[in-house]
């Protein structure tokens, strides 16, 4: 199967006879990196299917007007982003429960997860990441595991590069603190 460019796939999608082959091409790209970007905030292996999944129908009813004025990747990531935030608060609220509870309840998910396959290092790791708030969660997902730049993370955030890098920074103690500690606490900061 033949390899396209992001730029060609877009002009692809917008020809209606290959609009289809497009958007199947640009899911086969992105799905593994959107789907695990997803995971690291939903936790669960069925949330972040359906979050994975809403990120590409709101991707094929706005790529025809996506302006090419960041990557393809960039927005994809934006849009799942987006969907994994409206997930959380929507869990949030429908079980009518404060952040803390939601981020403990993602915890219990992890452990009892049968597609988590990490050893005891990665399960306390992720334990800790799924104690910041949210902000800093996605900013730390974003930069330890996608090894996204700054200045990418700052174009799908749409926050300062600054703003990011003391979020990772502040992210970055927190995680070494909750491993060296065992601390299971939530700071809002």
């Amino acid at each position: 199967m033949e390899e396209y460019t992001d730029k060609e796939l877009v002009e692809m999608f917008r020809i209606e006879a290959s609009r289809n082959t497009a958007f199947n091409q640009i899911v086969r790209k992105y799905q593994r990196r959107v789907y695990w970007h997803i995971r690291r905030l939903v936790i669960d292996h069925d949330d972040a299917d359906d979050v994975t999944q809403n990120t590409f129908i709101k991707a094929w009813k706005g790529l025809d007007g996506f302006k090419e004025d960041s990557q393809l990747f960039t927005w994809l990531y934006r849009i799942a982003s987006n969907e994994s935030f409206t997930f959380l608060k929507q869990k949030k609220a429908k079980l009518n429960i404060p952040f803390d509870d939601v981020a403990y309840g993602l915890q219990i998910s992890m452990q009892d997860d049968n597609f988590f396959t990490g050893d005891e290092i990665q399960k306390k790791l992720q334990k800790a990441i799924l104690t910041l708030p949210e902000k800093q969660r996605i900013v730390f997902n974003m930069k330890y595991f996608d090894e996204m730049k700054y200045e990418q993370m700052s174009k799908v955030l749409d926050t300062s590069v600054g703003a990011l890098k003391a979020s990772y920074h502040i992210a970055v103690k927190k995680i070494e603190a909750f491993v060296l500690n065992g601390s299971q606490e939530v700071s809002e900061d």
